[in-house]
């Protein structure tokens, strides 16, 4: 199957990509913290190219960083589906024009959006909610050892989607397509404060009552999850270290699967997808990390 997929490098880059706020805080070295951000952007973004190549048999993959996006580039480059990456930062700390053109374009576009962690709190933003620090301050209150959720986390399912299909069943729900809980890979001390307009919440966790949103109105299709469903591909005999982790569940695999499947769905391309493997059902989860569509 043929797919185009944008993908939106949202970390910062260059120095006019901080905030005036960014550059008064105290310590500020401008270099270690680019350097740091193009760091973590690179794995982070490489994985989730990662996926895409995997899930999909002819992908085509654009990564632009956030201060390159503008409707003239999507229109030229025409993806079925945008990816919005994680972030490191506060978001007082990016300059406000980079949020400001990402808002316009995230609100206006037809194309379906998946937001991962620092994606799903801007789309959250966007809509009207407030990202706060996990035990509820704002973040605009600068302080060491925030709360994290770091690690293999379960995440409670609360609503049934298309999203879920063929993760971990159990044959209570008659669609076929709510499973009781996900396990995922958490990294963020953030989170949403609440539901925005226009979005259904899908799951939720100790620490974070949104983890999932969905928006299917407007024309609209948009799923955002908090947790990162992008590193389900790491290799499984790896020893475990910062970055890499040994795989312990496959969840976040068949979400970004389902996902791209409803992108295609969206975009009136279902057809290919069922005349290529046929219509896709609420089995249970195979572990195996092969490509499939």
């Amino acid at each position: 199957m043929f797919m185009r997929v944008l993908i939106v490098d949202n970390l910062h880059r260059q120095m006019t990509d901080l905030s005036a706020l960014a550059r008064r805080l105290p310590g500020f070295r401008p270099s270690q913290w680019l350097r740091r951000e193009r760091a973590i952007a690179a794995l982070a973004v490489n994985n989730i190219v990662e996926n895409i190549h995997r899930l999909v048999r002819r992908p085509v993959t654009r990564v632009v960083h956030l201060s390159e996006l503008s409707p003239s580039l999507i229109r030229d480059f025409a993806p079925d589906a945008i990816v919005l990456s994680g972030t490191l930062s506060d978001f007082d700390l990016y300059e406000p024009r980079l949020l400001a053109n990402l808002k316009a374009i995230a609100r206006s576009t037809s194309l379906p959006i998946l937001g991962i962690c620092g994606g799903h709190q801007l789309i959250g933003m966007f809509w009207g909610a407030n990202v706060v620090t996990l035990d509820g301050d704002p973040p605009w209150k600068k302080r060491e050892q925030r709360p994290i959720e770091y690690g293999y986390r379960f995440v409670k399912v609360i609503r049934p989607d298309p999203i879920f299909a063929g993760v971990n069943q159990t044959g209570e729900d008659p669609t076929g397509c709510l499973p009781a809980v996900l396990k995922v890979w958490q990294n963020h001390g953030l989170k949403l404060d609440g539901v925005p307009d226009g979005f259904v919440n899908l799951a939720r966790s100790y620490l974070c009552d949104v983890q999932m949103l969905v928006k299917r109105s407007e024309g609209q299709l948009i799923y955002t999850v908090q947790f990162h469903i992008e590193k389900s591909f790491e290799d499984w005999h790896r020893h475990s270290r910062f970055w890499t982790h040994r795989v312990e569940s496959r969840d976040g695999r068949i979400i970004f699967e389902n996902f791209l499947r409803q992108a295609l769905k969206h975009r009136g391309r279902e057809h290919q997808l069922i005349e290529e493997r046929g219509s896709p059902q609420c089995t249970r989860n195979d572990s195996s990390p092969q490509r499939s569509m």
